[in-house]
């Protein structure tokens, strides 16, 4: 899949009932997370954090969904696990994607040979209100997902979707942003009051890199 292209669509069995990904997102940001399997132990922090950051997914009107190799008896299972290992009730659904035909959909699978299945690896997918993937990371599955960052460029993500706006270098939310180059001075002194200035480069038609001096608000669900 490439950024910017709609996600595929799929109905699967889920520890909430079945569910068809598009009618269930449709209008929200989504986040899907893959997961090698269940009751493994780094699966199972990820899934206890997801949980116990719901609030802040749902503050940014994120909807958040794992998906594993397993059966619908054997996530249900490891959610009570999850709950007695991290203290947290899993509070969204786990797809439950025993034949892998999700996995393979979306490439959530490690090289192969002729010896063994697959593994599945650590995706994770955020998806836009249009259906269209805005970020798509994959971790091996030795290497437990840093959702501290996910949640830093889903902030990113929601605000510079329908503004002219890009954000720097490790800027988390509340920080400056950077305007566009393609927006000109007197727009930007317009949409963003207090705007700095730089020159980036001496050359006669300078390179501007305009910082929006105060945060715009963050529309958790912008217009595509």
């Amino acid at each position: 899949m490439l950024l910017g292209s709609e996600v595929p669509n799929f109905t699967c069995a889920s520890t909430e009932g079945e569910i068809n990904f598009h009618e269930y997102i449709d209008g929200s940001w989504a986040i899907l997370a893959s997961h090698p399997r269940a009751f493994t132990p780094v699966c199972t922090t990820e899934l206890g954090f997801m949980a116990a950051a719901k609030g802040e997914f749902d503050k940014r009107g994120v909807k958040v969904m794992a998906i594993s190799a397993d059966t619908v008896e054997e996530n249900l299972e490891w959610s009570k696990d999850i709950k007695e290992v991290e203290g947290t009730e899993v509070n969204f659904p786990i797809f439950c994607d025993a034949d892998r035909s999700v996995c393979e959909l979306y490439n959530m699978l490690e090289a192969g040979d002729d010896t063994a299945m697959p593994a599945t690896v650590r995706s994770v997918f955020v998806i836009g209100p249009d259906k269209k993937l805005k970020l798509s990371i994959t971790y091996p599955p030795s290497t437990g997902r840093n959702f501290d960052e996910i949640l830093r460029v889903v902030d990113s993500l929601q605000l510079t979707a329908n503004k002219s706006l890009a954000t720097p270098v490790n800027w988390v939310d509340g920080e400056k942003a950077v305007i566009l180059p393609s927006v000109s001075k007197e727009d930007a002194d317009a949409k963003f009051p207090g705007t700095q200035t730089h020159n980036t480069f001496p050359n006669p038609k300078p390179s501007r890199n305009a910082i929006a001096n105060a945060n715009p608000n963050v529309n958790p669900n912008p217009k595509p």
